[in-house]
């Protein structure tokens, strides 16, 4: 797709406008490494086998839930740091059915759905593998909306494309600091974040939301003001996914994906915000699996494979000094299409100085080894990424203490301060597209039969918890006749003529739509018959109707004939709050969308309503 022009330079205009006030805010807290910490470094270094040099290029995953310490787990995990000498570890969160059922019991029972972790866990765990290693471990995780994106507790702060609706670079700011400082506390030092993907395709199953959104320049000064954020709460920052993952109808958990466009194309839009993040001073970058031909001619060699982006590219080129990821390896695009070892030697030997969530790390660790010995990777590319590797560690202060205060988490992680500010970028994220009628704020009594619908993309996986769980309940505060009927890709043809009688006999009817963006789903759409059973109802023009859009916000497209459509971008309960007091007229709806809707809604778009003084 060619470049936006036109709707979003006064978004653009906004943030620059907003830059000066910026000024204030504390700098990234790295200090120059010291002549100690140097000397650790080099000393350190020094005394390395070839056996350690390769375990640090490692950096397994584990999952933040309670392990004893005589389980095979513990026993595993032990046995990558003291025997493969890893030099980093990748959190996740848990690893069982979260159901938190609410119009239906079946939530989270398939489909992959997994719970959060806990903190304690985390940080025990953490501290107990940090005491077994004998150089300081990297410890990473991917905190995009907030720590509570993997661990229970946290502050859940919505992602990149509703801060980026908020037009406000001060949000994204104080985002990244107490995502990080929550992060931090529980020994996290790395955040996968942000996401610097320029989302110009509609049909994009992956990064979607996760964008600050279409415009190159407004994703760069949004990007900029988060690794602000994040370095100043203690953590790296990482920009991903390099060189560029807007463009792709694939998600590259499930296949490989192939950017045909050409160089200048990728300057152009791509790049630009990689380009800022070197600039800013990030302190990590996280590359894609996906082939770009423009960039590197080898047939069906993604960029996490390729020596010509990584080093040629973003080392060379751009100037990069600073610590190159793998995405995880585990994702089909690579695990599918390369054996373990062969994909985490070559992208070792592409320039990588940490290959993320390795599928068997064993095989990965000899793979590197034997490559460095037959002189396939040279030696002194392995010393340069584990003295930068050693060089972060120092600068984080790993030399001297490597632990978290266990006891500390409770004052640092969550709480109202936090909570808050997420709120205010929920409801300063709101975006009214479209209100034909003048129904926003929901014209209804109090005393009103409100028909509400629960309309969700399928019924299973719901990793953050069931939708409507927060909701409902916010409406029926309002309204307390609501009647609540859930609709999915299993309601039948029978059952949704009943919700059309229903339908008739209501006051109003409010339709909150949840359409999905996850790794390894590949879906991202309502079944037509959804979309048909919302346009009959909402065809009454005496009916008060209101469609509330969460997750996926090109789901309007598809909507474009239901008379309001609000679009939150996000499918968490801070959101579904706000978004409830905003069909009650108790906050001004004041977003604009931050990507174009071809041929609907251009970039920029957001009707205005004022709350009631």
């Amino acid at each position: 797709m060619s470049r936006p022009r036109g709707p979003l330079s006064f978004l653009v205009a906004a943030v620059v406008a907003s830059v000066g006030l910026l000024a204030a805010q504390p700098a990234a807290p790295w200090p120059p490494v010291d002549k100690a910490a140097e000397r650790w470094v080099r000393e350190t270094l020094k005394r390395m086998t070839l056996d350690e040099k390769v375990g640090q290029l490692l950096a397994p995953a584990i999952n933040a839930v309670y392990t004893p310490s005589d389980s095979d787990v513990d026993e595993q995990k032990l046995h990558l740091v003291r025997d493969l000498h890893v030099g980093g570890m990748h959190v996740f969160g848990g690893g069982e059915p979260m159901p938190q059922a609410l119009l239906n019991p079946n939530y989270g029972t398939s489909g992959g759905a997994s719970r959060k972790g806990d903190p304690y866990a985390a940080a025990v765990f953490l501290n107990r593998l940090q005491q077994a290693a004998k150089i300081p471990l990297l410890t990473t995780a991917d905190f995009e909306g907030g720590a509570n994106y993997i661990l229970n507790g946290a502050t859940r702060f919505p992602r990149g494309m509703a801060i980026g609706a908020t037009r406000d670079p001060r949000l994204a700011f104080t985002a990244g600091r107490l995502a990080a400082e929550e992060g931090r506390s529980v020994g996290v030092m790395v955040d996968f974040y942000p996401v610097l993907d320029v989302n110009n395709n509609p049909r994009n199953p992956i990064i979607n939301l996760r964008s600050f959104g279409e415009d190159p320049a407004f994703v760069s000064e949004m990007g900029r003001q988060f690794i602000k954020g994040i370095q100043a709460g203690g953590m790296l920052s990482t920009a991903k996914h390099f060189p560029g993952h807007g463009d792709t109808a694939v998600d590259t958990h499930i296949g490989l994906a192939v950017i045909q466009h050409p160089r200048e194309h990728l300057d152009r839009i791509e790049l630009p915000p990689f380009r800022m993040a070197v600039e800013a001073g990030v302190d990590a970058f996280m590359s894609t699996h996906i082939v770009l031909p423009a960039l590197d001619p080898a047939p069906g060699v993604p960029a996490t494979l390729s020596r010509p982006i990584l080093t040629g590219l973003l080392r060379e080129q751009m100037g990069f000094q600073g610590i190159i990821y793998t995405d995880s390896m585990s994702m089909h695009a690579i695990s599918k299409n390369f054996g373990n070892g062969q994909a985490a030697a070559m992208a070792v030997k592409a320039g990588v100085d940490q290959v993320l969530d390795i599928p068997d790390p064993d095989a990965a660790f000899a793979a590197i080894k034997a490559a460095v010995q037959s002189g396939e990777i040279a030696e002194a590319q392995v010393n340069a990424s584990v003295e930068r590797l050693l060089r972060v560690k120092a600068r984080l202060g790993l030399h001297r203490a490597r632990t978290v205060d266990v006891a500390a988490i409770a004052s640092k992680f969550g709480g109202r301060a936090n909570a808050g500010a997420a709120q205010e970028i929920c409801e300063r994220a709101l975006t009214l597209l479209k209100d034909e009628r003048g129904q926003v704020p929901l014209k209804a009594a109090r005393d009103a039969d409100v028909l509400y619908l629960s309309v969700i993309d399928y019924a299973s996986g719901w990793r953050e918890g069931a939708p409507s769980r927060t909701f409902i309940p916010e409406l029926k505060k309002r309204w307390p006749n609501v009647t609540a009927i859930e609709v999915s890709d299993r309601t039948t043809a029978s059952e949704m003529e009943l919700i059309r009688e229903l339908a008739k006999r209501a006051d109003a009817v409010v339709a909150s739509v949840f359409v999905r963006i996850s790794s390894y789903s590949g879906r991202m759409d309502l079944s037509p018959a959804q979309v048909s059973l919302l346009e009959s109802i909402a065809a009454n023009p005496e009916k008060p109707f209101a469609a509330v859009l969460f997750g996926n916000p090109y789901t309007a497209m598809a909507l474009q004939k239901l008379p309001a459509l609000l679009v939150t971008y996000e499918q968490i309960d801070a959101m579904e709050a706000a978004a409830v007091r905003a069909l009650a007229g108790e906050i001004p709806i004041r977003g604009k969308l931050p990507i174009t809707m071809p041929g609907l809604f251009p970039a920029g778009t957001g009707l205005e309503r004022d709350a009631p003084q």
